[in-house]
């Protein structure tokens, strides 16, 4: 008999942070079922790249699933990587997830990096014009040429305020303003209510934020960048045999483009593990200043390699 299901669980962290096997563990102490929160783990043909859990689709009583040492494990390995997903599909997929796992009187356990996803699904998102791809096309070729300063430019001529909330470095959210500024006809600063940015609701789940030293999670991208670089490549070779272009949604996620320029000779194996693990490094930054915001989160510090202990993290975050 399972244990009397709880309120959902949300695990956040950078990636390479060990959220699967704490996830894993939470699951089988609750009876529960997973939800991913990772961008990445969303497209089928990439394992190695994006360090989809290693699981196998199965047909369940309620239907096929994707099992994780027996457990479900949902939103992974259903997109074709020429497809785009964004937080509000997202949101819509998971809250019909949640929705399921619940009515089986399982515990739902949120668990990813994708911060704009988590908080999408938690606060909810305003409503804003579709994406527009030829526009997006045309914004990205201006900061190829221009440069990120240049596209950022546009933006705070057209919308001073939200160039001063967005930086220049994150490229998609600038171009996502800029998007969205000429759709409406109307600043994007505008039309922001505010809600997204709201602190999680504590009432409705518990959230988890595991934060490492930033030198052992360091080394930890670096190892696993190196000890799956091998069978990355294949990966990467074998969608482009595939016919998969290589500017498609799929391939443009982290690491991907580095081992493309790896397969062309443009980079060493060795380089190529050097500049993965420093853009990694720098989206996991982003990842933790993103989580370290919510405040009402139980905050888990893991300064030495002893202190990552899946089963004892587990009981910590079930006692909380």
């Amino acid at each position: 008999m399972s244990p009397e299901p709880l309120k959902p669980i949300t695990l956040m962290g950078a990636n390479a942070s060990g959220k699967t096997e704490i996830a894993v563990e939470l699951a089988r102490r609750l009876g529960g079922e997973i939800i991913s929160a990772d961008s990445k783990q969303t497209y089928k043909f990439m394992e190695a790249g994006t360090a989809k859990p290693p699981g196998a689709w199965t047909d369940t009583p309620d239907g096929r699933a994707y099992l994780v040492y027996g457990i479900p494990y949902h939103l992974v390995d259903t997109l074709d990587p020429r497809a785009s997903y964004d937080a509000g599909t997202f949101t819509r997929d998971a809250r019909e997830v949640m929705t399921k796992i619940k009515a089986r009187g399982r515990t739902p356990i949120m668990a990813g990096g994708t911060g704009m996803y988590i908080q999408a699904f938690w606060n909810g998102l305003d409503e804003l014009p579709p994406a527009n791809p030829a526009m997006r096309e045309k914004l990205a070729a201006l900061a190829e040429s221009g440069g990120r300063e240049a596209l950022h430019a546009e933006l705070a001529a057209i919308d001073p305020q939200a160039a001063l909330t967005i930086p220049a470095g994150n490229i998609q959210r600038v171009i996502r303003a800029i998007e969205i500024t000429r759709l409406a006809g109307r600043p994007v600063s505008q039309i922001w209510s505010g809600k997204f940015f709201n602190a999680l609701p504590a009432h409705e789940g518990k959230f988890v934020f595991l934060k490492w030293q930033k030198d052992l999670l360091a080394e930890r991208v670096k190892r696993r960048t190196a000890a799956r670089f091998d069978e990355w490549a294949d990966e990467t070779r074998a969608l482009l045999a595939k016919g998969y272009p290589e500017d498609c949604p799929g391939l443009k996620t982290l690491g991907y483009p580095q081992m493309m320029d790896f397969l062309a000779g443009r980079l060493s194996k060795s380089d190529a593990v050097r500049v993965i693990t420093a853009a990694s490094m720098a989206y996991a930054k982003r990842q933790n200043t993103w989580f370290a915001r919510y405040r009402n989160a139980l905050r888990i510090d893991l300064e030495k390699y002893q202190d990552y202990d899946p089963a004892a993290i587990a009981e910590k975050i079930i006692a909380s």
